[in-house]
């Protein structure tokens, strides 16, 4: 067990439940051996999804190869190129990369490290979206994950940058009741996005979802309801990063890319704040298997996290027993939603 687990566990044993800080590194990928792409950490994402065309009128195929996404310098190549390319008997005159992380979690904190490409129709994003949609061709819905459709899923963009309006960023919320005209936006603008790097980073936490460039921040999004409608934010999300092509391109655009240092995901310990009452109570604990379960009043959800705060299960809060007999011997968390709050408590499988 490393440090930061230990941590973790001491922290949540001491007291009862305190608010998220995210200090705990749980995935990166630092681009730092040159060759291809890690195909262990990213799913080059090709499949037109209609079969003809991507959307939002893009008119670039997004494809599986090394010129496209490639590690160089210590950094990771998003390239997009003017070029004749055929691929699913469709034929487009620009190619560029669409990757998807192969980890997807809760809350927590990202940052990435890019220097973005230009030109007038140029579109590069870093943004998130539910593990749970339904789209031809995306990772996780390869992996049987798709059960919702865009926007029912959640969409987190945390940097988008159009090429005609140069060195200024945004992020937006898309959800059931913010898309297609985004309500739910803010932006800055940054000097020389495209010619140096800067941190855009994402802070999500139960109630609210922060957007900063080098550690500025220019939106919060905190609804005031919370519902399906507005915050479809409680279940696992996943990072993507591209280089769209708009209609709108230079006639003169033959290549550009996007340069990305570093992705770093950050997730909770817990830190120093008022402890939240009431407890949930858990018996008997340890178990091999089987724990009763006594949920507060005004329990909402409830959900069983790792240690490292990946969501293994959503419980069903009217049931009174959670049962781990097919899950490995271990130290696991149990998450509850209660009146607003957030309590977690240690669970011990034998």
């Amino acid at each position: 067990m490393n440090k930061a687990v230990r941590s973790l566990i001491l922290v949540l044993f001491a007291a009862p439940v305190y608010a998220q800080t995210f200090d705990v590194l749980v995935w990166a990928d630092e681009f730092s051996v040159d060759g291809p792409l890690d195909t262990a950490k990213w799913w080059q994402q090709h499949q037109l999804p209609n079969g003809t065309s991507w959307y939002n009128g893009e008119i670039q195929h997004y494809t599986n190869r090394d010129t496209n996404a490639f590690v160089q310098g210590g950094s990771l190549h998003l390239a997009a190129y003017k070029e004749t390319f055929t691929d699913q008997g469709q034929t487009k005159e620009y190619t560029s990369a669409r990757l998807n992380s192969k980890f997807a979690f809760t809350y927590g904190r990202v940052e990435i490290r890019a220097q973005l490409p230009t030109g007038v129709g140029t579109w590069p994003a870093l943004w998130m979206l539910g593990q749970n949609i339904t789209e031809p061709g995306a990772y996780w819905q390869t992996q049987g994950f798709g059960t919702q459709p865009w926007p029912q899923c959640g969409e987190i963009d945390i940097m988008e940058h159009w090429g005609h309006n140069q060195n200024y960023v945004s992020s937006a919320i898309h959800s059931p009741s913010s898309f297609g005209g985004t309500q739910n936006v803010g932006g800055q603008y940054v000097s020389g996005a495209s010619t140096g790097y800067h941190t855009y980073s994402m802070e999500w936490t139960p109630t609210s979802i922060t957007f900063a460039v080098d550690s500025v921040t220019h939106y919060t999004y905190a609804p005031s309801v919370q519902n399906s409608s507005t915050w479809p934010f409680d279940l696992p999300q996943f990072i993507l990063m591209n280089i769209a092509i708009q209609p709108s391109i230079d006639p003169n655009f033959t290549t550009s890319e996007m340069l990305v240092d570093y992705v770093r995901i950050y997730q909770s310990s817990l830190s120093v704040a008022e402890p939240i009452q009431p407890s949930v109570r858990i018996s008997p604990n340890p178990s091999g298997g089987i724990f009763s379960v006594v949920y507060p009043d005004g329990t909402t959800s409830a959900r069983l996290l790792s240690t490292q705060g990946q969501v293994l299960r959503v419980l069903t809060v009217d049931q009174p027993q959670v049962d781990l007999t097919a899950f490995a011997s271990g130290t696991y968390i149990l998450e509850v939603l209660a009146d607003g709050r957030t309590l977690r408590t240690l669970v011990q499988k034998l």
